[in-house]
């Protein structure tokens, strides 16, 4: 289902239509706002500049966000053969002490 929803960002009003409901999509626009607002109020610099460093900083902000899901990716795929590994370790253990037991 789309849904429309007519947003404001940088003092223009956009109609969004999207699958997302509008609660996510108002968040996505107010974040896209606040970068926009962020470079303005910062840098002097023309509405068309100040879209496109914000659109940098926020693709940068993703791709550093995808590198940190890889990472915590990696770990838990870690912890996980590790723990594994501890799991037939143990189970070698109980099996050991089920020989010395008898």
């Amino acid at each position: 289902m789309k849904n429309r929803v007519t947003v404001n960002i940088a003092g223009g009003e956009y109609r969004l239509i999207g699958a997302e409901d509008e609660e996510y999509t108002r968040k996505v626009a107010a974040h896209v706002d606040s970068k926009i607002n962020e470079v303005l109020k910062l840098a002097n610099v023309s509405m068309i500049e100040a879209t496109v460093l914000a659109s940098v900083n926020i693709t940068d902000e993703y791709y550093k966000a995808l590198e940190t899901a890889d990472n915590l990716r990696a770990q838990l795929k870690d912890y996980l053969e590790d723990s594994g590994r501890m799991k037939a370790e143990l189970s070698e253990l109980k099996r050991e002490l089920m020989r010395y037991r008898q």
